[in-house]
């Protein structure tokens, strides 16, 4: 059985209260992430509220992990040496405590990202593992397609996919798509804010990491985090939709989207639905 959560008051308020929270603290997001999107990620943290640094350098990457509030992990264009670092990066994290978001881009695609990706869900502590519906059926091993760095889909169920799998690493999962599917292993959310531009735009699954991230600095509920995140991204995307005459508009009018949205905006216009099983 499907429940609506939307108005329910407690649960609601906490929605809004993580984005007051971001913009209050302006906790450092440490990105290792792709170039092809680095500078849009780095943007859209900013507009959410927090304070992007986008370190990748095997010198430094420690000392940046000591004072941030969260670690984001992409794989876009990965290589080894990158690799190398994130695990650097990674390890320093799981010792200060801070939660680490992966973005396993491509993983199904060719071997070294899904190796590269697996790899990491097996040894790092994720937090949040956010990926399209090609990736994360790849890491939870069903069959799926994954062009390039575009989801193809994936066979199963996506909900009993995504629930599974976080209840194997113990971790968040998204799986996003049209509508985000967020699951803790033991609880399931689905976030059905976005618009079809978003999907023709190229980085907005990486920015939906940073703003997930974000989020996930500001509270130890990663389940949560994850839901606000992507319930903001999609609130933001659907309005820099309006009037807009295509996706390229849309893109540059995300980010004013984004920095314009309140507390009260997430509260009233988040559309998010909780599972039950009965």
């Amino acid at each position: 059985m499907e429940t609506w959560i939307r108005n329910i008051g407690l649960f609601m308020t906490r929605y809004g209260s993580i984005l007051a929270d971001i913009r209050e603290k302006t906790p450092l997001i440490h990105h290792i992430t792709n170039y092809v999107t680095v500078n849009d990620c780095a943007n859209i943290t900013l507009c959410i509220g927090a304070s992007p640094v986008m370190a990748h350098a095997e010198g430094e990457v420690e000392e940046m992990v000591a004072i941030a509030s969260a670690l984001v992990l992409n794989i876009g264009t990965l290589d080894s040496q990158q690799i190398h670092r994130m695990f650097i990066a990674a390890k320093a994290a799981e010792k200060r405590g801070i939660p680490i978001i992966l973005d396993p881009v491509g993983a199904g695609a060719t071997t070294f990202r899904t190796k590269t990706a697996q790899r990491m869900i097996q040894e790092l502590s994720i937090s949040i593992l956010k990926g399209n519906a090609g990736e994360i059926g790849t890491l939870a091993g069903k069959e799926a397609h994954v062009r390039g760095v575009d989801s193809g889909g994936v066979a199963g169920d996506p909900i009993d996919i995504t629930s599974g799998l976080a209840a194997r690493l113990g971790c968040t999962v998204v799986m996003s798509g049209a509508t985000d599917i967020i699951s803790d292993g033991s609880r399931i959310f689905l976030c059905e804010n976005g618009h079809p531009y978003l999907g023709q735009i190229s980085g907005t699954g990486c920015m939906a990491a940073s703003v997930i991230g974000s989020c996930a600095a500001v509270t130890s509920d990663f389940l949560c985090a994850s839901v606000v995140g992507a319930a903001a991204f999609g609130i933001a995307g659907e309005r820099a939709a309006i009037d807009a005459p295509g996706p390229g508009s849309c893109k540059y009018r995300l980010f004013d989207c984004m920095a314009a949205l309140t507390p009260d905006d997430i509260d009233q216009d988040a559309r998010v639905r909780q599972m039950e099983f009965v």
